[in-house]
């Protein structure tokens, strides 16, 4: 017999961090960081067809200072890697990140001196969006799994800057995707 059993119907018990990462995860504020083709069907995402105020991301932020998730939409070329990085360390914490697109995600068809293999070698990602460019609905479930996934589960409290600062050090310590091998190699 346990306290649920004891309080009248119609009263619900949670614990703060549940409500807190609830909310957070229904109010996600993107940056912009459309870097090329991609970036087209990032903005039809917020366009009408696809509305992206519906899930509870009004508007995309042009200052870092104000977003808390950060859509690497195209490819990142290694004189762009150092701006992607500056305005990724200006976001508050807690933030997120979205690779959208094959060429965000491990560069794509160029690989060549020019193009960085993949944006996890400058920023720790959340959620690979793969495809090319990768349809708008795509970025619709790819939001939704970060939602889901990584946003509610988000440590909030004493020691949030601390397990992010490890995770992030994990992320960006771990094999990028162009060293990795699939189960054939």
């Amino acid at each position: 017999m346990g306290l649920e059993e004891k309080i009248p119907a119609g009263v619900g018990l949670t614990t703060v961090e549940a409500v807190l990462g609830w909310a957070r995860a229904r109010s996600p504020w993107p940056v912009t960081m459309g870097l090329a083709c991609c970036a087209i069907e990032m903005m039809a995402f917020g366009a009408v067809g696809t509305d992206a105020s519906r899930i509870g991301m009004e508007v995309f932020r042009a200052s870092p200072r104000h977003a808390d998730l950060m859509l690497v939409s195209g490819r990142v070329s290694h004189k762009m890697a150092p701006v992607v990085r500056r305005i990724y360390d200006q976001m508050p914490d807690p933030k997120w990140v979205i690779a959208m697109g094959a060429c965000a995600s491990s560069g794509g068809m160029f690989n060549n001196y020019a193009i960085v293999q993949g944006v996890d070698h400058i920023v720790p990602v959340d959620v690979y969006l793969p495809g090319c460019p990768p349809r708008p609905e795509m970025l619709i479930n790819a939001i939704f799994e970060l939602r889901n996934n990584v946003i509610e589960k988000a440590p909030i409290g004493k020691h949030r800057e601390e397990v992010a600062r490890r995770m992030e050090a994990a992320a960006l310590a771990a094999a990028p995707l162009s060293e990795q091998k699939g189960l054939l190699a």
